[in-house]
């Protein structure tokens, strides 16, 4: 009697509609509620680990405190530059608070410019990385044609780990993502910049406060919704900040009054909490990276690595016979070839299909309707 089933599940399989084989396939990777709810009471242990002064040095969740006290209450105003260093792209930025006749309270102007950032200086010496962005803000006083009378007061946005004990000042723990310039470890980047802008001339600034991107989002948000006090990334990388009670921050002296806190959630993981939830396809992301055993949550969620993600499991797809008959083409193999981008304009609601058979079409792949529509499904 047992033989006969297995027969008969066998041939069920052989004729089993493509679409659900890939159904199937992919539905290991799907986390249901209760792991879900697993993995936040895991993240609320790793907090816990990181807010405590007595297990702080080997929490992988380092909690940090950022030394800003309050949010945005609407009565601020004036103006300001800010420089934004971390992601993709490097941005300055002129902000006006409450500046013109009329302006609404809580109201906002900016103006910006996004420069590039050469691939060498992200992996060269850290001193010329800070030499660029000295540039950058130079080029963006002249061609704003910016006042230089008088000392602009400047916020430095650095989206790395650092461990700040004022305001105005951040020692470098680690790069993530994929900067990986040297010599900056353990200095404080504040002076690094100041002495860049020094070196450079031209310009005149005040370098107030450095923040990290997530406590930037927070105090933008919280300008126009004073319940906001959470800062949430999910970009290039991901993290999040939160305002907290002094008296749950061991790190800072004192009970009274709240702090923001950047967790620098991206190294959820590093310690091995994830490592029931790592799939194949998140340690072939993780080995072939810079940073090999750590930013292991990062890495499963963020821009930088989704597409490549994608890429590996469509690859072993085709290696099973999934999606394109077994075929795998060259471009399909080739590291790189399915970008975040890609996956984005594959879950597009009217021109999905047609941008997932223009992506096949690049991979020399198959692009029939059939295999564009299983091919978007592993997308997430």
């Amino acid at each position: 009697m047992f033989a006969v089933h297995l027969v008969s599940f066998f041939f069920s399989k052989l004729k089993e509609d493509p679409t659900k084989k890939v159904d199937r396939f992919l539905y290991a990777m799907r986390l249901h509620d209760d792991q879900l709810n697993d993995i936040s009471a895991r993240f609320q242990d790793e907090m816990k680990k990181g807010l405590s002064a007595k297990s702080n040095a080997a929490a992988a969740v380092k909690m940090l405190p950022t030394h800003v006290r309050s949010t945005p209450d609407g009565s601020e105003k004036g103006q300001f530059l800010v420089l934004d260093l971390g992601g993709s792209k490097f941005k300055v930025l002129q902000v006006k608070v409450r500046e013109d006749v009329g302006i609404r309270k809580g109201d906002v102007q900016t103006e910006e410019k996004t420069y590039p950032i050469p691939k060498e200086l992200l992996t060269g010496r850290g001193t010329e990385l800070f030499e660029h962005v000295a540039e950058s803000l130079k080029d963006f006083l002249h061609e704003k044609n910016i006042s230089l009378e008088k000392k602009h007061p400047l916020a430095f946005t650095f989206s790395f780990p650092c461990e700040q004990s004022a305001l105005d000042q951040g020692l470098l723990l680690n790069w993530t993502k994929n900067y990986r310039a040297w010599g900056l470890l353990g200095k404080d980047v504040v002076q690094v910049l100041r002495k860049a802008i020094d070196n450079t001339g031209g310009t005149d600034v005040d370098v107030l406060a450095m923040v990290n991107d997530t406590v930037a989002t927070m105090m933008t948000c919280g300008f126009d919704d004073s319940y906001c006090e959470v800062g949430l990334i999910i970009g290039t990388g991901t993290n999040a900040c939160y305002m907290e009670e002094m008296r749950h921050v061991d790190l800072v002296e004192g009970d009274e009054g709240r702090m923001c806190v950047n967790t620098e959630w991206g190294a959820f993981g590093d310690d091995g909490a994830l490592n029931d939830y790592i799939t194949e396809f998140d340690r072939d992301i993780d080995s072939a990276s810079k940073n090999p055993g750590k930013q292991i949550f990062e890495k499963m969620v963020s821009g930088l690595y989704l597409g490549e993600l994608v890429r590996l499991v469509v690859l072993k797809m085709a290696k099973l016979g999934l999606l394109f008959e077994g075929h795998v083409s060259d471009a399909l193999r080739t590291k790189g070839s399915i970008t975040t981008a890609h996956v984005a304009a594959m879950e597009e609601y009217k021109n999905g299909l047609k941008n997932t058979r223009d992506l096949l079409v690049d991979l020399h792949l198959n692009p029939s309707p059939m295999t564009a529509s299983l091919f978007s499904m592993s997308a997430p």
